[in-house]
């Protein structure tokens, strides 16, 4: 999902751009990593098992993919003098800090996926190389499965959809991650840097939203984390302060309505 919109992003710019995907490339072979670096001057890192659920029970795979691959990417890059722009997640937190997380807040990550995005941060960094973490919350777009697309699947299919209403967040387009991913490669920035939409609603909000937009009639209901248990814990509270990343951007972060009204009337 975010690596398609990127690709095309660095392509409306002239950038010459070439896309390393499953299965002919396998991000832990560090074989592959090799290659695909040789030639590059900068490397996108968009690759991440996502399945946080599944991460629990294929904890192995989840770091073999989230940490250690990330680690060696580091490494390739540091020996080849590379920039990388890597892509985190809000669920290094724990989510219980009752305001939004900055970047120097202490990670606590409550889920193997979450252990295993917050290993594969240190271990870029750990590895010398020139890199840019951007921790991102709640994203969607066009090619991929995501909160919005589930949340108009079960409306369809049901009629009726429980949303929880106790997570907090900001649902984010791809689309404008991938103009900040861009703005970041264009001046090789490093660091680690937040990056959501502008504003804060529970996810119950967000699909209120979205229903009314789409002006679809659906039976809404709120719920609780709790009244469905998962086998991995989510935060509630996934708001990023984005003070650091705003201060590197040409214009104003967009409210979160703004991208996804946008997105909404784009569906077929």
């Amino acid at each position: 999902m975010l690596g398609t919109e990127l690709a095309a992003a660095c392509r409306r710019r002239g950038y010459e751009v070439r896309v390393h995907d499953l299965p002919e490339f396998d991000i832990s072979d560090i074989e592959h990593l090799r290659k695909a670096a040789d030639g590059a001057d900068v490397i996108l890192n968009c690759a991440a098992y996502t399945n946080v659920d599944g991460a629990e029970s294929q904890s192995q795979l989840a770091h073999r993919v989230n940490a250690e691959a990330v680690g060696r990417l580091g490494e390739v890059a540091r020996k080849g003098g590379k920039w990388v722009l890597h892509f985190g997640t809000d669920f290094v937190f724990d989510g219980r800090l009752d305001r939004p997380y900055v970047e120097t807040d202490e990670p606590n990550p409550i889920s193997e996926y979450g252990r295993s995005k917050l290993a594969g941060e240190r271990l870029l960094q750990a590895s010398g190389c020139a890199h840019c973490i951007v921790r991102l919350e709640w994203t969607y777009g066009a090619n991929g499965n995501n909160f919005i697309t589930k949340l108009i699947q079960r409306a369809t299919a049901n009629g009726a959809v429980s949303v929880v209403d106790d997570q907090v967040g900001a649902p984010t387009a791809v689309a404008e991650v991938a103009k900040v991913a861009c703005r970041m490669m264009e001046g090789r920035i490093t660091g680690l840097y937040h990056f959501a939409s502008a504003g804060y609603a529970s996810r119950y909000d967000v699909a209120a939203f979205v229903f009314d937009r789409l002006s679809r009639p659906v039976d809404l209901r709120r719920c609780r984390t709790s009244d469905y248990p998962s086998p991995a814990a989510r935060p509630l509270n996934s708001r990023f302060h984005c003070g650091k990343i705003q201060a590197l951007l040409d214009a104003p972060i967009a409210p979160w309505q703004e991208p996804l009204e946008l997105y909404l009337r784009q569906l077929p």
